[in-house]
């Protein structure tokens, strides 16, 4: 098992009468991509400003490498490269005068010039951030967070806003940072991101970590019932094959969407589907399996999970 080198038991931060995290445990693993998921408001940005040391907390504990980044920040400076969804440089600063700066913070930065190729920026060196596209900018975002050195990069929010295109160049780009060694913590609201890119991932939602794990087992976790919809040979009566199939022992509903037949049952259902209309002589012209999403298990969680209760 990979070693563990971030650790977060019961953490907990309020704001006024805003409870922003009220009891976050997690633990990322060295040389993953650990998300963070959840709905906007739900504390994912707070828990890594703690993680980070930039917030103190209210309660529980972290430990990242080794360091408590509530007492020792300063230990961990060059160990770990943030950004921050709300980080923004000032609009006339050059994209090299911005490396350049944020490398004169560390005893033993990377090459500047060696990330801005790394990145895709060499042609932009001398634009100004405001001049930049979304894609471009958030490229320089990754170069600040990694100009450092870092062990652990945490990315917050790195793609809202960003078209498609350059949302999946910037999922290449994190994939590479990885590949390099760096261990990252990557916050998201964006299903197919987590999907794509995560190693294993929490959902928090009301300050809470409703569940852990990878993006399978999500899945697959609490999976009771499989869907599938077929469609039968014109000559095939329609409304006495759906009464027919509703009355097997392993489907639960059957409904017609368009010309197909939807199947709600058991994990069983389908075999059993298959062996009936084989005993009727019908052969399907098409059956299609409907898989279940890692945005339908955060639908789940997040619409029904009473405030309070962890999942």
């Amino acid at each position: 098992m990979s070693q563990t080198i971030i650790e977060i038991e019961n953490l907990h931060k309020r704001y006024g009468a805003t409870q922003a995290v009220a009891d976050v445990s997690l633990e990322v693993r060295r040389g993953e991509i650990f998300g963070i998921l959840g709905p906007n408001g739900a504390g994912k940005t707070t828990t890594v400003e703690l993680l980070a040391g930039l917030r103190q907390a209210d309660g529980g504990s972290i430990r990242v490498l080794g360091v408590d980044p509530q007492r020792d920040p300063a230990a961990l400076r060059e160990r770990l490269g943030i950004q921050l969804q709300a980080s923004r440089l000032p609009a006339k600063i050059r994209v090299v005068e911005a490396l350049e700066l944020y490398a004169s913070f560390y005893a033993d930065p990377a090459d500047p010039a060696e990330l801005l190729t790394q990145l895709g920026l060499s042609d932009k060196a001398h634009t100004a951030f405001a001049a930049l596209s979304g894609g471009q900018q958030q490229r320089l975002s990754i170069a600040l967070a990694l100009v450092g050195n870092p062990e652990v990069a945490v990315l917050d929010e790195l793609t809202t806003g960003l078209d498609p295109q350059a949302r999946r160049d910037t999922w290449a780009l994190i994939e590479q940072v990885r590949d390099r060694g760096v261990t990252i913590v990557l916050v998201t609201h964006f299903m197919d991101e987590a999907e794509r890119l995560a190693d294993r991932l929490a959902i928090i939602d009301k300050g809470r970590v409703a569940v852990s794990g990878t993006p399978a087992e999500l899945v697959a976790e609490g999976e009771q019932e499989r869907q599938f919809r077929m469609r039968l040979p014109r000559e095939v009566p329609v409304e006495r094959a759906m009464d027919d199939l509703a009355r097997l022992p392993h489907v639960h509903s059957v409904a017609l969407i368009a010309d197909e037949i939807e199947i709600t049952g058991t994990r069983r259902a389908l075999p059993a589907v298959v062996l009936h209309l084989a005993e009727q002589d019908v052969v399907p012209d098409e059956i299609r399996t409907m898989t279940r999403s890692l945005e339908d298990v955060f639908v789940e969680l997040t619409r029904t999970m009473p405030e309070g209760e962890v999942a």
